[in-house]
């Protein structure tokens, strides 16, 4: 099986044992002293800390939920690191189409073990596109006129935004 081969079903797997509410079958897809930051914001260092919260969440508030999702790209950093990027979304046990407000952009930094490949960190962001406003915009007009008035009492970091 070729890596990227093993990487998808690393993923794969970590959906599997997820949907089963499996916390310590999930655990095995990380290593010991993974980094897990979730959609909003927290973070658990280790696989213990990182079990034992979503044994709570599986016996819990996401009991009977699945995990839906699918890997965009795999990029090898090295022989024996890979970075994927994917999607990923909770589908709810009482729901049968996920919302589009749960949809998860998921990044993996994945290390090759003597166990084949596991996830060493894991980051989980809310997919909320927002636009950006042009320099002409209302937002952006009414940004200038912040800096200058900041830069004219002379507090914050507005001076070096003048200059």
């Amino acid at each position: 099986m070729t890596d990227t081969e093993q990487l998808t079903a690393l993923f794969e797997r970590l959906l599997a044992m997820w949907t089963a509410g499996d916390a310590e079958a999930y655990g095995t897809c990380f290593t010991a002293d993974c980094d897990y930051g979730s959609y909003d914001g927290t973070r658990a260092h280790g696989r213990d800390p990182m079990v034992e919260s979503h044994d709570a969440l599986f016996r819990g508030v996401l009991i009977g939920s699945a995990l839906v999702g699918e890997i965009e790209s795999i990029r090898f950093l090295g022989a024996d690191v890979a970075l994927v990027h994917g999607f990923a979304s909770v589908l709810v046990a009482w729901s049968t189409e996920l919302p589009q407000r749960r949809l998860t952009r998921t990044t993996i930094v994945a290390v090759r073990t003597d166990d084949g490949w596991r996830i060493r960190s894991i980051n989980n962001s809310r997919v909320r596109p927002i636009g950006v406003p042009g320099p002409d915009a209302v937002p952006s007009r009414m940004a200038r006129g912040l800096v200058r008035a900041a830069a004219a009492l002379g507090v914050g970091t507005a001076r070096a935004a003048l200059t």
